[in-house]
């Protein structure tokens, strides 16, 4: 049957935000009043999975998981794809009262291997594609087989749950998840979030872009960051929607539009480098009058330019609207509201949704309307601060509110703006320069598909300012050309001092531009 398009639905289901409290109850509105809907696409097949057999797959691993000992409040890690096992393993351990930490399937062993030590996880649940590895916890396999009859069926394979040490600690059964931040993976932090920081940021989404049961979407972003996790899954499910898990659970630009169609989606999430891929295939692979009509785009975890956003309303034909985030916020903390519910304003990232936001200078003091200075977000979806790292905790939190470390401004509607990240600013001769603003001119040059921006250190300023540059296929523009577009837009400061043309950038697992690998392979 056909899911009718979202803008023309305007039901109570659509206004009214979901009910839940956390993980574990994530499922139980849809499961009593559509027991039958689809929660999920899944499989090369494309099999729809009801709210009803959803959730019986995940009782079953949560009844798995309690005859094994794990208590509540334990630790676990999760290593899959966005693969049914995912959503399983997550649910399933959620509403046996253990604390889940999804960790990235991409990363070598070694690394895994570190984060599950320094998490002090009693076992990890793997899907398919990591069978056979070899960690420092038991390693218990997950696999979920769903008929194209709608019929699934989980398996798990359990043993012992050895005593172990770790930051496991400091959890109790008030939380839900472990996430891991995106710094490089020996910086990376562990961020505790409860039940009641899901539950938050889960209704803060639904409201902010009216989530409901017409709606369903791609899952683009992997689950094991905050984007794709919060955004993409849990939202649609708590409201009643449905979540296509591509075939092997990972984003692809060439199934993309096949995807959509598939699952009539409504709208989907990405990061900017995703948004340039799809934008960069459009001619060739937008269906045009045969993709589905969306409501929204959205934009999150890096700044989108001004050319690429426009660019990609005109080809899709919808609004795309950027969102702000951490992972210490339980992922959203403003958004750009539906063109209906508020006004679009280029260059923000929205009004707080759900939180409070205040921008402050370097004393603490609150800066006034337009003015610059560091971005704090305090609300019910902020952590309580990180796992074993007392130092990292008592800087990022402050009485409640979360240093985020970007730059930013609100403006007297209260839509902020960001301009930078403290830590990547470009000293030159006492000049503080944003890489970020320098990238956004840089792309919106005719022919530059995207930049990343750097300092370059010299002997007499400090440091200079570099660049590198991917050009769009096809087309022949060079640095000269390059740099007297930015010497129209840019102050003197800020023109790159070196343009240099690559075939691409480097990104981190979640979708950022990977700045320390940039500065590594180009400063010096």
């Amino acid at each position: 049957m056909a899911v009718p398009a979202a803008a023309s639905v305007r039901d109570a289901d659509r206004c009214r935000p979901p009910t839940v409290t956390g993980l574990a109850d994530l499922l139980d509105r849809q499961v009593r009043e559509r027991p039958y809907a689809r929660a999920l696409v899944v499989s090369d097949d494309r099999v729809h999975l009801s709210y009803r057999g959803l959730a019986a797959l995940a009782d079953d691993v949560a009844t798995r998981l309690v005859r094994t000992g794990l208590g509540r409040g334990d630790a676990v890690g999760l290593i899959c794809a966005n693969t049914a096992e995912f959503v399983v393993g997550l649910l399933g351990a959620a509403r046996a009262g253990v604390v889940v930490a999804p960790l990235d399937p991409t990363l070598p062993v070694v690394q895994l291997s570190a984060q599950l030590a320094a998490l002090g996880a009693r076992a990890v649940l793997v899907g398919p594609s990591m069978n056979g590895a070899v960690l420092p916890v038991p390693v218990w396999p997950l696999r979920v087989d769903v008929s194209r009859a709608g019929t699934a069926s989980v398996t798990l394979d359990t043993g012992a749950v050895p005593e172990v040490r770790g930051a496991a600690g400091e959890l109790s059964d008030r939380d839900a998840l472990v996430l891991c931040t995106a710094g490089t993976t020996d910086r990376a932090k562990m961020v505790p979030l409860t039940h009641a920081n899901v539950a938050a940021s889960v209704q803060g989404v639904c409201a902010t872009y009216e989530l409901g049961p017409c709606d369903a979407t791609v899952a683009v972003m992997p689950f094991f960051h905050g984007h794709g996790l919060f955004a993409a899954l849990l939202a649609s499910l708590a409201s009643g929607g449905c979540v296509l898990l591509p075939e092997r659970g990972r984003f692809s630009a060439g199934t993309f539009w096949d995807d959509m169609r598939a699952v009539n989606a409504t709208w989907f999430t990405a990061v900017p480098a995703i948004h340039e891929i799809l934008l960069d295939r459009s001619e060739r692979e937008y269906p045009g009058p045969q993709a589905p009509p969306l409501k929204f785009v959205r934009s999150c975890s890096a700044p989108l330019n001004t050319a690429t956003q426009r660019a990609l309303e005109r080809t899709f034909g919808a609004p795309l609207l950027s969102a702000y985030g951490m992972t210490e916020s339980s992922h959203q903390a403003t958004s750009e509201p539906l063109p209906e519910r508020g006004e679009l304003k280029q260059g923000s990232v929205g009004r707080p949704t759900g939180v409070e936001v205040r921008v402050v200078d370097r004393s603490g003091r609150v800066c006034p309307v337009g003015v610059e200075g560091e971005v704090w977000v305090h609300g019910p979806t902020v952590a309580r601060g990180y796992l074993a790292d007392r130092d990292g905790t008592e800087y990022t939190f402050v009485d409640g509110w979360l240093r985020t470390g970007d730059l930013g401004a609100l403006d007297e509607d209260g839509y902020l703006s960001l301009t930078g990240r403290i830590k990547n600013l470009i000293n030159r001769g006492g000049e503080k320069i944003a890489p970020e603003h320098v990238e956004d001119i840089l792309a919106g040059c005719p022919g530059v598909a995207e930049a990343a921006v750097f300092g370059v250190p010299d002997a007499v300023y400090g440091q200079r300012v570099g660049a590198v540059v991917v050009v769009h296929e096809g087309e022949s523009v060079g640095p000269a050309e390059i740099l007297r577009y930015c010497r129209d837009r840019l102050a003197v400061l800020e023109v790159p001092d070196r343009i240099e043309l690559v075939a691409a950038l480097p990104y981190t697992a979640k979708g950022g531009l990977d700045r320390k690998a940039v500065q590594a392979r180009y400063a010096p």
